[in-house]
This record gives C-alpha cells, sequence and structure tokens, in this order.
C-alpha cells in the first residue's frame, strides 16, 4: 500500500488519489515531483554505515541540488527537532536503535514533505523506545502540520499515535474510522485480527450488558452512580479503559438478573449513556 502511495508500485484496478491526484495517471517526470513531497521512514532504518548522521541527514537535499549553506541550516534545525543535535558527528554504529530512527526521521523530512509514510517504524524497538519515537511523530503531526500514515501491526502504535484507522484483510478495505469508535464498535475484522475474543468470557446466565463510554472518562463515576441510582447488585465481568492519543475511554460488560434489565436500559437511556446487550 505504501509503494502505491508513493508511486513506486502501480496498480491496475481500483483509484488512490493523493491531495486529489490519481497516482497511476502521473509520468515519470510529475512522480519524481510527486515524491518529493512524501518522506518514508522504514524499519531497518536504511542509513549509511560510512556516513555521519549529519551526511545521511544531508543526503536526499544533495540529490536535489540544494544549495550548501541550506543543506547545513536544515541539517542542523530537523537534528534539534529529534534530540539529536549533539550526535551531528557520530556514525551510526555509535547510536542505539532509537536513535537511527530517529536519523532516519530527521532525513525524511529533508524536503519538507507534506506526508509521511511509516512502513512498521516502531516494529524493531523495545517498548520504551517505541514510545519515545511515537511521541516524536506526534510533535511532527502537531507542530509541522504533516499528515503521517503509519502501516502497523501493533494495535498499541495505533491507539497511541494515529487519529483515524483503516483495516485491510486480503486485499479489501474492512473497515474505516475513528481509531477510538473502531476498537469500541469491536468489528470482526478486528477480532480477527487481535485473534481474541473478549466476549467469550462472559456468563451464560442473565443479561450481558456492555456500557461504551466513548468521551474522557478520566473523573467518570458511572459505574457507582448506576448501583447508586438503581439500587441494582451487578457483577462486573469485563471492561478496562484505553489511551487514544490524549483521551482516555473505555467499555465495561456488567452482568445483571433478567428481572432488573428493564430498570437498568431505563436508567441507561435516560443518561444518554450508550450500551447494548452482548
Amino acid at each position: 500500500l505504501l509503494r502505491c502511495i508513493n508511486g513506486l508500485e502501480s496498480y491496475e484496478a481500483g483509484s488512490l488519489k493523493v491531495n486529489d491526484v490519481e497516482v497511476k495517471n502521473l509520468n515519470e517526470k510529475e512522480l519524481r515531483a510527486f515524491r518529493k513531497n512524501i518522506g518514508m521512514i522504514f524499519q531497518q532504518f536504511s542509513l549509511l554505515e560510512r556516513k555521519t548522521v549529519y551526511e545521511n541527514v544531508a543526503l536526499p537535499m544533495e540529490c536535489w541540488g540544494y544549495k550548501k549553506q541550506d543543506i547545513d541550516k536544515k541539517v542542523k534545525e530537523l537534528l534539534e527537532l529529534v534530540e539529536l543535535g549533539d550526535k551531528i558527528k557520530s556514525k551510526p554504529k555509535e547510536l542505539s536503535g532509537g536513535q537511527k530512527q530517529r536519523v532516519a526521521i530527521a532525513r525524511a523530512l529533508t524536503l519538507d514533505p507534506q506526508i509521511l509514510l511509516c512502513d512498521e517504524a516502531t516494529s524493531a524497538l523495545d517498548p520504551s523506545i517505541t514510545n519515545s519515537i511515537l511521541e516524536l511523530l506526534k510533535k511532527i503531526n502537531r507542530e509541522l502540520g504533516i499528515t503521517i500514515v503509519v502501516v502497523t501491526h501493533q494495535m498499541n502504535v495505533v491507539k497511541q499515535v494515529c487519529n483515524k484507522m483503516a483495516i485491510l484483510s486480503k486485499g479489501n478495505l474492512e473497515a474505516k474510522g475513528k481509531v477510538e469508535d473502531i476498537f469500541l464498535d469491536k468489528p470482526k475484522v478486528l477480532e480477527e485480527l487481535l485473534g481474541e475474543l473478549e466476549y467469550n468470557v462472559i456468563p451464560k446466565q442473565g443479561v450481558n450488558i456492555e456500557i461504551i463510554e466513548r468521551e474522557n472518562i478520566q473523573k467518570s463515576s458511572l459505574l457507582s452512580s448506576l448501583a447508586i441510582d438503581t439500587k441494582v447488585k451487578y457483577s462486573l465481568v469485563w471492561g478496562g479503559t484505553d489511551k487514544y492519543r490524549d483521551k482516555i475511554l473505555g467499555a465495561f460488560v456488567i452482568n445483571i438478573k433478567e428481572d432488573d434489565k428493564l430498570k437498568i436500559t431505563n436508567y441507561l437511556n435516560e443518561e444518554h449513556i450508550e450500551w447494548r446487550e452482548v
């Protein structure tokens, strides 16, 4: 998909537009100019081992014939952005995996792209380093206004850095929308991707109600209010919260007696709380 987006791979059917431009209709000259607006970050960094950090970041600008003073200014600015200003003369072998990925990110930004493509950019990194790289990508998106397209099989990456997501299965687009909506709605394709069926743990007796909170619930007292206001005893079967970028959202499954169903559902409806029977 990423290689189709930047025009490195052709496609025979369907439509793929970037900024209203149909990629497959571009000729070689147009593709060259088109690719200048798209940066790429790889899983394996793809740095030149014999060159310094400065030289690796400068390379795309040298290929495009930028003036030396412009290259120097841009490289130093970008290395400060990715917090590697003190590594400017270092070689890749002297860097950690996270630092190498920061160099690769700086290099991808040298031509001022409108779009940044990330191909499993954190899958080779330790969890703590992954978090710092994801925070850097969020900073780039926020401060530079660059659209970032992330291809990953790590769901924590999607939740931490993405606004929207799409799930591809066997070449088909099976789900798309806001990240939090897809995880809270739990389409079948997501369950297949995760390889887990959370609803398998719920009781067979009674009524199971899933309560969904799509608003930030850092200060929510819904579950305690539900018990106090309805005076209904329930069992908390399953549930939890997740952080989606800067919001904390969640879903909970409670088990109640059949006789209490109407009282609980009426309360949820009156309070405009989203729910479904599972």
